[in-house]
């Protein structure tokens, strides 16, 4: 189901604690994050302009995003993530494990 790709996002853990996790993910031109899954409602905010290209097992959807754009999922979401731009992007991902902790 995953991204055919030998290239891997590099994710860099800035905090990871009982109630929340916040990493920084950086994508050269192709990389991918790997088939995962979030166990936890996470946000995700823009560095840079990209396009995050989905895989969520049956379809593929290009997601343009500018710098400084969010968004949030609930937790149980399954997908594979692709910097479909051509060029380097960054975000960071905000999981949230204990909602009531914070």
């Amino acid at each position: 189901m995953a991204f055919a790709c030998t290239i891997p996002a590099v994710p860099t853990v800035q905090q990871d604690d009982d109630a929340i996790r916040i990493t920084r993910w950086d994508f050269a031109p192709g990389a991918v994050t790997g088939w995962h899954r979030h166990d936890w409602p996470y946000f995700v905010v823009m560095l840079t302009d990209g396009i995050l290209r989905v895989h969520n097992g049956t379809d593929v959807i290009d997601n343009p995003l500018k710098v400084g754009q969010s968004y949030g999922r609930k937790e149980g979401i399954t997908h594979d993530v692709m910097n479909g731009s051509p060029h380097p992007i960054a975000f960071v991902e905000i999981e949230i494990k204990k909602p009531e902790a914070l």
